[in-house]
Parts: C-alpha cells; sequence; structure tokens
C-alpha cells in the first residue's frame, strides 16, 4: 500500500514524505494521561487487563507497520489510517465499503450536496479523550492546517482545489465554505479528523503525533503504541455517537512478514480473531479451520512508474511496448492464484467511472518488439527497483519472463519500500519503479484517485520527471477542469477522456488490479466487512 501524495502537495524533504507513506520508524510520545499506559516492555501480548466473555480484548493482526506517522493530516499508513477510523471522528465519516457519508460529529449531512456553504452543528456532548469538550474551534483548527498554504499535509490535495476556508458561527457550529459546488467534498470531510486544538497547537505536538499521539473523540481511545510491535485500545466510556464500541479491550498487532501472521489466526491456539492482508497461498487452509476468507476487490494495484528522463524511456511507445509485454493472465494466475484482473483503465473495474480505456494493454509481445524497432531500441537492460511487498515480489519474475521474452534483459532488485522511495525522494537515477498503490484509502471518487497520481505539484509526477511534458501539461489543465464541472454526466465523460490520456502516456500506469483478502473467525466475531483497501474497520463488528 504505501504510496501516496496528492497532486498539489509540493515534493516535501525525505523526512516529510517517508511521514506520508508510513515508512517512518520512530517512538511513541503519548499524553501525560495515557503515558503510564505506554510504559513497559514492547510486547504483542499487551492486552492490557486480559478479560473474558464479553469482557475479553479482541486481537486483530494487521500485515502493514503501526510505525509510520499517526498525524491524520499527513499519513497514508494503512495501520495509522485504520486505527484513526476508531479513535478519530470527521465531521462526517464514511461507510467503509460504500463509502456513503453518514453523520459524525456533526448532527446531519448537509441537505443540499451542491450548495456551496456547507453548515455543521456539532454532537451535543461530544468529548476528547481527555474529557474536554469537542468545539467548533476544534474543527476550524484541523481545517486551518489542511488549508494553510505554508503547510504541507497529505490532506491538502484532497481539500484546497475547491474548500475555501472553514469558519466559526458559534461554540457549537461551523460552516465551511466552497470555491464551487463540490458534492464528492461530502464523503471527503471523513479525510478531516478533528483533533483537539488545546493539544496539537502545542510546540512540537505534531511531531508527537507522527510519532503516534492520539486523542479524539471516537468510540476508543488510544491506551498503548508500541512501534514495530502493537497498538492497543480500549472503550471510550464517555462515546455519545453513532457507532458505539463493542469491544472493551482491542490489540492491533503489526506483522508484516507473511508466514506469522497467518500463523497467528491460525489453528485450535490461534491468538488472533481477525487478519488482513492473508496471502492467496493460504485461503484454503485457513477455510478448512472455519475461518471466514473474503477478499474486497479495488483499486489495489502493482503500478510500474518509467523515469521519463532516462532514455529510451522519454519515448511513450517504449513505455507501451513494455506494458504490452507483460503477461498479464500468467500474472493474475500464477502470483495472484486468480484474485485480480489485468487493468483495462487507471481505474478499477468497480469504480462508477470506469471506461474500458482506449489503450490496453492486453499480452502482445510480437507489438511489443514493433514498437521498440518503431523507437530504434535495441539491446535494452532494465533493472527493475521494486519494493517488497509480498505479493508484488510474486508478480515480478512474470515481468522479468515476459521483458526477457522479447529481447530486454531484465534484473530485478527488490527492496524495503523506505530505501526505493528514500532514492525517489534524493532523486536517484533510475529506470522503472515496482510498486503497490490503493488511493481507495482515502475514497472512491475518481477525481481524488485521479489526482492522488496525477498532477503539477505531485510528488508521484516529481518522481516521473514528466511534469514538464506538453501532453502532461494539457493533461493537468483537463483534470482541473473535471474537478469544477457541475454536471455528473459531463464531469464522467471528462474524467474518463482524460483516463485515457493517462492510459496511452503509460508513465504512472499499473498492470493489474488485485483483491485484498480478510480472515476472521465467524464464531468468535460478527459484522466484519472485508475491505478493497489495507486495514480493518470494525465499528459495526461484535462478538458473536
Amino acid at each position: 500500500m504505501r504510496d501516496d501524495v496528492t497532486h498539489d502537495v509540493p515534493a516535501p524533504r525525505r523526512r516529510s514524505f517517508l511521514k506520508y507513506t508510513g515508512a517512518l520508524g520512530a517512538a511513541a510520545a503519548l499524553p501525560p494521561a495515557l503515558a503510564a499506559c505506554s510504559a513497559g516492555p514492547e510486547s504483542t501480548n499487551d492486552t492490557g487487563s486480559g478479560g473474558s466473555g464479553k469482557d475479553r480484548t479482541l486481537t486483530a493482526v494487521i500485515g502493514y507497520g503501526n510505525d509510520g506517522s499517526w498525524d491524520p493530516t499527513q499519513t497514508a499508513s494503512a495501520f495509522a489510517m485504520a486505527a484513526n477510523n476508531h479513535v478519530y471522528e470527521g465531521l462526517l465519516d464514511t461507510d467503509p465499503i460504500t463509502r456513503k457519508p453518514y453523520p459524525a460529529l456533526a448532527t446531519e449531512v448537509p441537505k443540499d450536496a451542491n450548495a456551496t456553504t456547507w453548515r455543521f452543528t456539532l454532537r451535543s456532548g461530544a468529548t476528547f479523550h481527555d474529557g474536554k469538550p469537542v468545539t467548533a474551534d476544534d474543527v476550524v483548527f484541523v481545517f486551518d492546517r489542511i488549508l494553510d498554504p505554508q503547510t504541507q499535509t497529505l490532506a491538502k490535495g484532497f481539500f484546497v482545489s475547491w474548500l475555501q476556508e472553514a469558519r466559526k458561527v458559534d461554540a457549537r457550529t461551523v460552516e465551511l465554505v466552497l470555491k464551487f459546488p463540490f458534492p464528492d467534498g461530502l464523503a471527503r470531510l471523513t479525510l478531516a479528523k478533528v483533533m483537539p486544538k488545546h493539544v496539537f497547537s502545542r510546540p512540537g505536538a505534531w511531531d508527537d503525533a507522527i510519532k503516534g499521539l492520539a486523542v479524539g473523540s471516537g468510540p476508543y481511545r488510544q491506551t498503548a503504541h508500541h512501534p514495530k510491535s502493537n497498538t492497543t485500545f480500549e472503550a471510550f466510556a464517555a462515546y455519545n455517537g453513532p457507532r458505539k464500541p463493542a469491544f472493551k479491550r482491542m490489540n492491533w498487532l503489526t506483522i508484516v512478514d507473511a508466514a506469522p501472521r497467518v500463523a497467528k489466526i491460525s489453528g485450535s491456539g490461534a491468538g488472533a480473531q481477525i487478519a488482513d492482508n492473508i496471502p492467496y497461498a493460504n485461503i484454503a487452509r485457513l477455510e478448512q479451520g472455519g475461518l471466514t476468507v473474503a477478499g474486497g476487490a479495488g483499486m489495489n494495484n502493482l503500478f510500474l512508474m518509467f523515469n521519463t528522463k532516462h532514455k529510451p524511456f522519454d519515448d511513450v511507445r517504449v513505455r507501451q511496448a513494455l506494458h504490452y509485454a507483460i503477461d498479464t493472465e500468467k500474472m493474475v494466475q500464477v502470483a495472484l492464484k486468480g484474485h485480480g484482473k489485468p487493468a483495462s483503465s487507471f481505474l478499477n473495474e468497480g469504480n462508477p467511472s470506469y471506461r474500458r480505456a482506449k489503450s490496453v494493454y492486453d499480452h502482445d509481445p510480437e507489438k511489443a518488439k514493433a514498437l521498440l524497432k518503431a523507437a530504434g531500441v535495441t539491446g535494452l537492460k532494465i533493472e527493475i527497483l521494486s519494493v517488497n511487498v509480498s505479493w508484488i515480489v510474486d508478480c515480478l519474475p512474470t515481468i522479468k519472463s515476459s521483458w526477457d521474452a522479447i529481447g530486454v534483459e531484465t534484473t530485478l532488485a527488490p527492496q524495503e519500500t523506505t530505501a526505493v522511495f528514500t532514492k525517489m525522494d534524493q532523486k536517484q537515477d533510475y529506470q522503472v519503479v515496482a510498486a503497490a498503490s490503493n488511493p481507495n484509502q482515502f475514497g472512491l471518487d475518481a477525481d481524488l484517485i485521479m489526482h492522488y497520481n496525477y498532477g503539477p505539484q505531485n510528488l508521484w509526477m516529481q518522481y516521473t520527471r514528466w511534469v514538464d511534458h506538453p501532453v502532461a501539461r494539457q493533461l493537468f489543465k483537463d483534470m482541473d477542469r473535471a474537478t469544477r464541472e457541475p454536471d455528473p454526466a459531463k464531469k464522467k465523460a471528462m474524467v474518463q477522456d482524460y483516463v485515457d490520456v493517462v492510459a496511452e502516456q503509460a508513465v504512472l500506469y499499473p498492470v493489474v488490479h488485485n483483491e485484498l483478502m480478510t480472515a476472521w473467525d465467524p464464531r468468535r466475531l460478527t459484522g466484519i466487512r472485508p475491505q478493497p483497501y489495507p486495514g480493518i474497520n470494525l465499528l459495526q463488528a461484535q462478538w458473536t
């Protein structure tokens, strides 16, 4: 997952980028009220006071690190984003599957989604985990940070194009003033988690948030945070919102390696009731053991990113040739065990704005050879710089064999995600990067997804060295026009048209879209719905 920046976030320094991606490890810093809970050894057995029956601790296994940024305005860490959905609230939050907005801290969803001013009344009696009331000042504080031109946050790219300001009306009332009608903005409000001004306005507090400080108004409060090990939560007794906590305590383990993650949820002595990021090869065995294993198909993808300043990748024909050469059907069957589809657009087939792209890279090695010949390219040698996410590594041999078959000598170089993007941020030379991405963790609307990857100040585009190309400049203009288009049908058509341009150029483009699998014990848990993006959501789950 770890792949994330938006179109109008200027390229930050390496440390800032690692905050975004969740690749920056750090020791946790907690407020005094939680400090005692964070003491003691780092242990995956840290379950508070245990308990039994309905009071027992729910143990979850997350296949991603918990040592990335926990700042809701910055993070793209799968672990932190999933946890923050339990700790924090937005004015509105969204259903984890349909992404339909519902009132969270606000008392209702605005009746007119096309209005240019949305007024929200805060829920009476809403309090933060430190006992202080949630006020309009807290809401304005967070939006001011997101919209501040001097403060670079990941969330900025989801709001700054359409949101003018947040203003206080009275202690429990705020207004959001839009630049133009933007109904999709309602669902995006879940990305602006309301944080206590009295905590996060203190000097150094944003750095503490990166390291693990989490104080929200949600149904669960963080009680301990051990980077690279586990994070614990307990039900917030004063919570009076719409998603009541069903578990007295939760212990979320971070286990990135597949084998121990699967072992933790397997067998009669299983130490966890739910786990995400289940390898396809383990599905049958887990089901035989009585677990439910289900997937969610969405935007999760393996993409290739080309350095367009490194010849011959400045030539669109070369980029296209390398995509045509890949035996994507073999990749789906061998590496993904059938749990995926070759990309037929930048968007996955389930996206409401999906249309089969004009350029679809079905396996065609002869066409690939012809394109390379037309580009005057012979004797090409490529090193694929890749993240070492397990399912990506499983897919790499198919790329190598496919490229070798058309005469492109290919070397695989999988590395830690941090190492790959440190090289990118340091502007080191490279040829091709293979990595995983899933913007669905932020939302489903195509405008968000496309701007997440493409835009003149988008960090991904800085990596590709493509932003100054005439096609890129026109693409960015077309994208911005689509954002402002008020008519839904026209907007959808405009998006589909510029997605065709993205497909044709193949600068940063998916090879396959795949399912993400979640396993849980139905004898212990009910109300689980597998997500098509990393992490878990337990806000509607309960003990059986």
